[in-house]
Protein backbone atom coordinates (compact mmCIF):
# COMPACT_ATOMS: atom_id res chain seq x y z
CA UNK A 1 0.00 0.00 0.00
CA UNK A 2 1.44 3.72 -1.09
CA UNK A 3 2.16 6.22 2.31
CA UNK A 4 1.34 8.46 -0.15
CA UNK A 5 -1.62 10.97 0.41
CA UNK A 6 -3.44 13.52 -1.90
CA UNK A 7 -3.81 16.98 -0.44
CA UNK A 8 -6.60 19.01 -2.62
CA UNK A 9 -5.44 22.98 -3.02
CA UNK A 10 -6.67 25.82 -5.41
CA UNK A 11 -5.80 29.59 -5.02
CA UNK A 12 -7.79 30.51 -1.38
CA UNK A 13 -7.38 27.01 0.28
CA UNK A 14 -7.31 27.96 3.90
CA UNK A 15 -4.27 27.92 5.29
CA UNK A 16 -4.37 26.03 8.70
CA UNK A 17 -7.13 23.75 6.53
CA UNK A 18 -4.17 22.66 4.75
CA UNK A 19 -0.66 23.29 6.64
CA UNK A 20 -2.30 21.46 9.17
CA UNK A 21 -2.75 18.02 7.56
CA UNK A 22 0.31 19.03 5.62
CA UNK A 23 2.23 17.98 8.76
CA UNK A 24 0.36 16.16 10.41
CA UNK A 25 0.92 13.72 7.66
CA UNK A 26 3.76 13.58 7.76
CA UNK A 27 4.21 13.19 11.31
CA UNK A 28 2.29 9.85 10.68
CA UNK A 29 4.55 8.59 7.92
CA UNK A 30 2.75 9.32 5.31
CA UNK A 31 3.51 11.77 2.49
CA UNK A 32 1.58 14.58 1.61
CA UNK A 33 0.72 14.73 -2.20
CA UNK A 34 -0.33 18.19 -3.04
CA UNK A 35 -2.35 18.50 -5.84
CA UNK A 36 -3.89 21.47 -7.68
CA UNK A 37 -5.54 22.46 -10.62
CA UNK A 38 -2.12 22.94 -12.48
CA UNK A 39 1.31 22.11 -10.88
CA UNK A 40 3.14 25.11 -9.80
CA UNK A 41 2.11 27.43 -6.42
CA UNK A 42 -1.27 28.42 -5.22
CA UNK A 43 -2.18 31.28 -2.30
CA UNK A 44 -3.75 30.60 0.47
CA UNK A 45 -5.75 32.67 2.74
CA UNK A 46 -6.54 33.09 6.51
CA UNK A 47 -9.76 33.12 7.54
CA UNK A 48 -11.64 34.55 10.73
CA UNK A 49 -14.91 36.11 11.57
CA UNK A 50 -14.20 39.08 13.83
CA UNK A 51 -15.67 40.45 16.58
CA UNK A 52 -18.91 42.22 15.43
CA UNK A 53 -18.26 40.44 12.47
CA UNK A 54 -20.97 38.96 10.44
CA UNK A 55 -18.89 37.78 7.77
CA UNK A 56 -16.13 35.93 7.35
CA UNK A 57 -12.45 38.25 6.90
CA UNK A 58 -9.86 37.29 4.81
CA UNK A 59 -6.29 37.88 4.53
CA UNK A 60 -3.24 36.13 2.54
CA UNK A 61 -1.69 33.04 3.84
CA UNK A 62 1.16 31.39 2.87
CA UNK A 63 1.84 29.85 -0.46
CA UNK A 64 1.65 26.22 -1.29
CA UNK A 65 3.58 24.79 -3.94
CA UNK A 66 1.12 21.77 -5.87
CA UNK A 67 3.62 18.92 -7.39
CA UNK A 68 1.19 17.36 -9.28
CA UNK A 69 -1.73 18.87 -11.41
CA UNK A 70 -5.71 17.18 -11.02
CA UNK A 71 -5.00 15.87 -14.39
CA UNK A 72 -2.21 13.69 -12.88
CA UNK A 73 -3.84 11.88 -10.35
CA UNK A 74 -3.84 8.19 -10.85
CA UNK A 75 -6.15 7.43 -7.62
CA UNK A 76 -4.30 4.13 -7.31
CA UNK A 77 -1.31 5.50 -6.12
CA UNK A 78 -2.92 6.32 -3.00
CA UNK A 79 -3.77 5.67 0.52
CA UNK A 80 -6.25 8.97 0.61
CA UNK A 81 -7.46 11.94 0.02
CA UNK A 82 -7.62 15.34 2.00
CA UNK A 83 -10.09 17.70 0.29
CA UNK A 84 -8.64 21.17 1.80
CA UNK A 85 -11.24 24.60 3.19
CA UNK A 86 -11.12 28.23 2.15
CA UNK A 87 -12.91 29.85 -1.39
CA UNK A 88 -10.62 27.03 -3.42
CA UNK A 89 -13.06 24.82 -3.92
CA UNK A 90 -16.02 26.67 -4.83
CA UNK A 91 -14.14 27.26 -8.12
CA UNK A 92 -11.94 23.72 -7.91
CA UNK A 93 -14.93 21.59 -7.87
CA UNK A 94 -15.78 21.94 -11.29
CA UNK A 95 -12.55 20.22 -12.63
CA UNK A 96 -13.38 17.10 -14.53
CA UNK A 97 -10.22 15.26 -13.17
CA UNK A 98 -10.44 16.34 -9.90
CA UNK A 99 -14.42 15.10 -9.36
CA UNK A 100 -13.05 11.72 -11.05
CA UNK A 101 -10.72 11.17 -8.51
CA UNK A 102 -12.70 12.37 -5.49
CA UNK A 103 -15.40 9.47 -6.86
CA UNK A 104 -13.03 7.04 -6.52
CA UNK A 105 -11.72 7.54 -3.68
CA UNK A 106 -15.19 7.33 -2.32
CA UNK A 107 -16.56 4.55 -4.24
CA UNK A 108 -13.49 2.59 -3.23
CA UNK A 109 -13.71 2.27 0.62
CA UNK A 110 -10.40 4.37 0.80
CA UNK A 111 -10.01 7.06 3.52
CA UNK A 112 -11.35 10.78 2.34
CA UNK A 113 -11.07 13.60 4.87
CA UNK A 114 -13.19 17.15 4.03
CA UNK A 115 -12.53 20.33 6.17
CA UNK A 116 -15.17 23.38 5.68
CA UNK A 117 -15.55 24.34 2.39
CA UNK A 118 -13.88 21.34 1.13
CA UNK A 119 -17.64 19.45 1.01
CA UNK A 120 -18.83 21.45 -1.90
CA UNK A 121 -16.25 19.12 -3.84
CA UNK A 122 -17.27 15.86 -2.78
CA UNK A 123 -21.26 17.20 -3.28
CA UNK A 124 -20.48 18.77 -6.33
CA UNK A 125 -18.81 15.10 -7.17
CA UNK A 126 -22.26 13.69 -6.24
CA UNK A 127 -20.49 11.54 -3.21
CA UNK A 128 -22.45 12.73 -0.19
CA UNK A 129 -25.97 11.92 -0.66
CA UNK A 130 -27.07 10.07 2.43
CA UNK A 131 -23.89 10.94 4.15
CA UNK A 132 -23.32 12.80 7.17
CA UNK A 133 -21.21 15.69 7.07
CA UNK A 134 -19.58 18.36 9.23
CA UNK A 135 -19.23 21.46 7.47
CA UNK A 136 -18.76 24.85 8.00
CA UNK A 137 -22.56 26.52 8.65
CA UNK A 138 -22.72 28.65 5.61
CA UNK A 139 -22.18 25.34 3.17
CA UNK A 140 -24.82 23.51 4.81
CA UNK A 141 -27.05 23.80 1.69
CA UNK A 142 -24.29 22.61 -0.18
CA UNK A 143 -24.35 19.23 1.24
CA UNK A 144 -28.22 18.90 2.12
CA UNK A 145 -29.08 20.11 -1.31
CA UNK A 146 -26.78 17.23 -3.16
CA UNK A 147 -28.92 14.80 -0.55
CA UNK A 148 -26.13 14.79 2.81
CA UNK A 149 -26.85 15.00 6.25
CA UNK A 150 -25.55 18.40 7.88
CA UNK A 151 -24.11 17.50 11.61
CA UNK A 152 -22.68 20.62 13.48
CA UNK A 153 -19.79 18.40 15.29
CA UNK A 154 -16.19 18.97 15.48
CA UNK A 155 -15.86 15.19 13.89
CA UNK A 156 -18.07 13.16 11.88
CA UNK A 157 -17.25 9.67 10.74
CA UNK A 158 -19.60 8.15 7.83
CA UNK A 159 -18.56 5.50 6.32
CA UNK A 160 -14.93 6.17 4.66
CA UNK A 161 -15.62 9.97 4.91
CA UNK A 162 -14.31 11.75 7.62
CA UNK A 163 -15.42 15.80 8.10
CA UNK A 164 -14.68 18.48 10.56
CA UNK A 165 -16.17 21.86 10.11
CA UNK A 166 -13.31 24.46 10.21
CA UNK A 167 -9.92 24.99 11.17
CA UNK A 168 -10.70 25.29 14.59
CA UNK A 169 -11.92 21.62 14.36
CA UNK A 170 -8.15 19.92 13.28
CA UNK A 171 -7.15 18.89 16.58
CA UNK A 172 -10.77 16.64 16.34
CA UNK A 173 -11.18 15.20 12.88
CA UNK A 174 -7.67 14.55 11.84
CA UNK A 175 -6.84 12.18 14.45
CA UNK A 176 -9.73 10.10 13.28
CA UNK A 177 -8.53 10.13 9.66
CA UNK A 178 -5.04 9.42 10.27
CA UNK A 179 -6.27 6.65 12.53
CA UNK A 180 -8.28 5.36 9.10
CA UNK A 181 -5.47 5.35 7.26
CA UNK A 182 -3.33 3.66 9.68
CA UNK A 183 -5.30 0.71 10.17
CA UNK A 184 -5.43 0.30 5.86
CA UNK A 185 -1.91 0.75 5.71
CA UNK A 186 -1.62 -2.31 8.60
CA UNK A 187 -4.21 -4.18 6.61
CA UNK A 188 -2.50 -3.98 3.76
CA UNK A 189 1.00 -5.30 5.24
CA UNK A 190 -1.11 -8.26 7.03
CA UNK A 191 -2.98 -9.39 4.02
Amino acid sequence: MSDKVLIIVGDASETLDTLYPFYRLQEAGFEPVVAGPHRGPFQMVMHEVKPGWTITKEWEGYTIEAKIAFSEIVPEEYAGIMISGGRAPEYIRYDEHLVEATRWFVENGKPVASVCHGVEILAYADCVRGRRMATVPKCKFDLEVCGGIFVDDACVVDGNIVSGRTYHDNGRYFGPFVKMLEEARLGAQVG
